[in-house]
């Protein structure tokens, strides 16, 4: 897929455990391990929303285009 999903590096910057994350974005570690790992189809617009505001982060942040990446 192109669109490759930095949460992982954003987490391991801003020193956050995934457990803290989910906790405060209301969603299950296990769907977040998903999301971290790109294995989601989507996200919705307001979990995106809380994950940059708790990350101190902009989308583009946990998001990247990359077109030669596997489709």
């Amino acid at each position: 897929m192109p669109i490759i999903l930095r949460l992982d590096v954003m987490l391991a910057e801003r020193k956050v455990r995934s457990k803290e994350l989910a906790e405060h974005v209301g969603i299950t570690e296990a769907n977040l391990s998903l999301l971290k790992q790109g294995k989601v189809k989507g996200v919705r617009f307001d979990t995106l929303e809380k994950i940059c505001a708790y990350l101190r982060c902009q989308p583009g942040d946990l998001l990247r285009y990359d077109p030669g990446a596997e489709p």
